[in-house]
């Protein structure tokens, strides 16, 4: 990778605004690009890429980010891992990113209908014996976001306790990736990064972000 490559120039708010626009065009199947690729677009980014904005996102294969923003090759930086949890590998990542590309917005997103939500929910009210490890480490992540929320409504979580819990989660992540690196705290602070928490609706389509100063 070329790592000298010009840094992207477009400030946060820009970069939301289009991806706000990207999503409506997806949700009303007005979407302008046929394809995230092509011959000419991969040579052009072969030496360098400069992508608008950073994605934290779940794994689930029904959230496809440059699909449901209606974005191209090279223009997002995506990290992609279930339940959209803040670790290590993923604040490095967008450390990387920032610092690199000079990209100023990075958003959490997180969707509704998580399995890895609805697993944390099971997993906090029947903890399961001999669970593996690395499954574990996901469920821990997430657990602390919503055990307040699954004492208090137990023994079955509704619909809405869901959906406070997919959401619980996403601000959980975006306090631990502000909070959790040097970097990014100091580039907020200079008011060259700007992170917020957002949730896909699978039957929409529709993104929704939150507002800032709940985040």
């Amino acid at each position: 990778m070329n790592t000298d490559c010009k840094k992207n120039e477009i400030p946060a708010l820009e970069a939301l605004n289009r991806l706000r626009e990207g999503n409506r065009r997806y949700a009303l199947d007005l979407t302008e690009n046929e394809s995230v690729s092509g011959r000419m677009k991969r040579y052009e980014l072969a030496d360098g890429q400069q992508p608008f904005a950073i994605i934290l996102g779940c794994s689930d294969s029904r959230v496809p980010v440059e699909l449901i923003f209606d974005q191209g090759l090279g223009d997002l930086f995506v990290i992609r891992v279930a339940g959209n949890i803040v670790a290590p590998s993923q604040i490095g990542s967008v450390e990387f990113a920032a610092s690199q590309f000079g990209t100023q917005l990075v958003v959490v997103l997180g969707h509704s209908k998580c399995g890895a939500i609805q697993a944390t929910l099971d997993e906090i009210r029947r903890p399961t014996e001999n669970q593996s490890k690395n499954l574990k480490s996901i469920v821990n992540r997430i657990g602390p976001a919503l055990s307040d929320l699954v004492n208090e409504h137990s023994p079955a979580p509704t619909d809405e306790v869901f959906e406070q819990a997919v959401r619980a989660n996403i601000r959980s992540s975006v306090y631990h990736l502000s909070h959790g690196s040097e970097i990014i705290e100091t580039m907020q602070k200079d008011g060259e990064l700007l992170v917020v928490g957002a949730e896909y609706n699978l039957k929409t389509g529709r993104v929704e972000f939150f507002d800032l100063d709940e985040d």
